[in-house]
């Protein structure tokens, strides 16, 4: 009964790497990943040529790079997937306190790169953004203290990662990025949820994040400018929303035909927040619905495995990297079609972008972990465990 239950798997003595890997892995997440960056490609061979050419680049420039990106975003994905959970947790760990230290120094030594916000170290052959890399970490180090705070006799767990998570938000807030702040409020809503959080402290909490909103708003010109955009009656057809509204209407059930789009021409981020109205103006709503598909697929799939976990940790840390993972797909494209306001996020494994690419596959790589099936033992050895 309890293998049917919790889903566990018979233990194979002396069996290799790779095959147990492959028999323990979610083969459908897996897949539904490397389709979302092959159509990444796809879409990236139209929406970057238009930037390339004004930079006087090669035309394929950008999509050569994401290529680049993808192959070594695979490889991080396929060996973070191989790890045993504590060693995730142990590189997570030490992955987030890496991130956070670049956070913390970018007012000292990053670039806005004529953004306006200061969000990058140049490298001069590239870019590095740390907030992309912080995230999975985040949620790996905040899975551990409140996992650890269930234990009798642990730590304050889940205080200790509220406030590491208003620390995250204030350095955010002072590039300022007010979407990565809300994805990693999200992260931490959502996995402290999930630790037995009652409903009413989170009512709260809520409460509090929109009072920070109205401060937001009060003090920054860039974040009501967004929201001033978003409330608007009428969207101006000059900016990068009315484009890609218009780019979205054109694009109608089937798409105005491959390569046909011109969007692409007059959206400078045609090719990383924007690339969903790229992909509907081109292919239109099929092409869309299949990428939501394939997004709600990989995260659902990702929370069902996690329910016959019975690790408060793995459980805890797979729930947030799902759930960011989903959210941050759905910021993005809710920005393109005007659900939500203006963020500058981008499309996990489709938009380009070096450091979003790679930090992606690594967090994928992680949920792929914590997802496969494993032997998880009696449940009566595991309330034993837990008294001691």
């Amino acid at each position: 009964m309890t293998e049917m239950v919790y889903g566990t798997v018979p233990v194979r003595a002396g069996e290799p790497v790779l095959p147990r890997w492959w028999r323990t892995i979610d083969k459908w997440s897996l897949t539904g990943v490397m389709v979302l960056f092959g159509i990444g490609l796809l879409l990236g061979l139209a929406a970057s040529v238009p930037l390339a050419e004004k930079n006087g680049l090669e035309p394929f420039y950008y999509v050569t790079r994401q290529a680049v990106f993808g192959a070594a975003a695979m490889v991080a994905m396929l060996v973070a997937s191989m790890m045993s959970p504590d060693m995730a947790r142990r590189l997570g760990v030490l992955g987030f306190l890496a991130a956070f230290a670049a956070l913390a120094l970018l007012p000292v030594f990053g670039t806005d790169f004529g953004k306006g916000a200061v969000r990058w170290y140049s490298l001069g052959f590239g870019s590095f953004q740390p907030s992309e890399f912080l995230k999975p970490g985040f949620v790996i180090l905040t899975a551990w203290l409140m996992a650890a705070s269930q234990e009798i006799g642990g730590p304050p767990g889940r205080l200790y990662s509220f406030a590491l998570a208003i620390v995250i938000v204030f350095f955010l807030a002072l590039q300022p990025d007010f979407g990565q702040a809300c994805l990693v409020l999200f992260a931490w809503g959502v996995m402290y949820f999930v630790a037995g959080a009652p409903f009413v402290l989170l009512t709260v909490i809520a409460g509090l994040v929109v009072a920070g909103g109205i401060f937001a708003y009060d003090a920054s010109e860039h974040f009501a400018r967004r929201i001033d955009g978003f409330l608007a009656a009428d969207i101006d057809p000059r900016t990068q929303i009315g484009y890609a509204t218009n780019a979205i209407q054109e694009g109608g059930i089937f798409g105005v035909g491959v390569g046909e789009g011109t969007v692409k021409w007059s959206l400078p981020d045609a090719h990383t927040d924007f690339i969903i109205a790229v992909a509907a103006e081109e292919y239109g709503l099929v092409l869309v619905l299949f990428i939501l598909a394939l997004y709600a697929v990989i995260t659902a799939r990702s929370l069902f495995r996690l329910m016959s976990e019975r690790d408060p940790f793995i459980r805890l840390a797979g729930t947030g990297l799902a759930c960011t993972f989903g959210v941050q797909a759905l910021i993005n494209m809710g920005v393109a079609v005007r659900l939500l306001p203006a963020k500058g996020m981008t499309l996990p494994f489709v938009s380009y972008g070096g450091s979003s690419v790679i930090a992606s596959g690594i967090a994928m790589g992680m949920l792929l972990a914590f997802t496969r099936m494993r032997p998880q033992g009696r449940i009566e050895d595991y309330i034993i465990k837990r008294g001691r």
